[in-house]
């Protein structure tokens, strides 16, 4: 399957990079959090494991490490959930800057002034928005869940 899916015509026809002349999408522009800061944003970029069958001389180099054989594939979703990039074919073992750095010597192509969203295992660069290092995010919302959690307890034992 992921062959097909990697490869002309399914490829070719379904799956197409965002240009620099794409309207900026509407869950964005609608959005007070997010407008006027990820206007440049084209995607969100990341790898993921696909469990492979390599040939038994080969099968040490496809085994990731969470311990079971795959291949490292590079997928890029816009922002309407549809698949704009896909890059298959690296060993399980390969990080996600790897697999990254080949993709852009190859076909993945990113306009100047445009950028892809991207988590904490790509390299930092002016193509990709990716979390500062050391930095806890969403402390606030996991502080307020915290807080219903114990407000609700207190209710629960009130009334047993």
């Amino acid at each position: 399957m992921l062959f097909i899916f990697s490869s002309p015509p399914f490829y070719t026809e379904y799956v197409h990079l965002p240009s620099i002349h794409d309207p900026v999408p509407p869950p964005i522009l609608h959005n007070p959090k997010f407008w006027p800061f990820f206007k440049d944003a084209l995607a969100a970029i990341d790898g993921s494991h696909i469990h492979c069958a390599p040939p038994a001389l080969e099968r040490a180099f496809y085994r990731n490490r969470k311990g079971f054989i795959s291949q490292n594939c590079l997928f890029a979703c816009s922002f309407d959930l549809q698949f704009v990039y896909a890059f298959t074919g690296w060993e399980g073992s390969a990080t996600n800057a790897w697999v990254y750095d080949d993709a852009r010597s190859k076909d993945l192509h990113i306009p100047n002034g445009k950028f892809y969203l991207a988590d904490a295992g790509f390299p930092m660069s002016q193509q990709l928005l990716i979390p500062y290092r050391g930095t806890r995010y969403h402390l606030k919302e996991w502080g307020c869940a915290g807080a219903r959690y114990d407000m609700l307890y207190f209710w629960y034992c009130l009334f047993i």
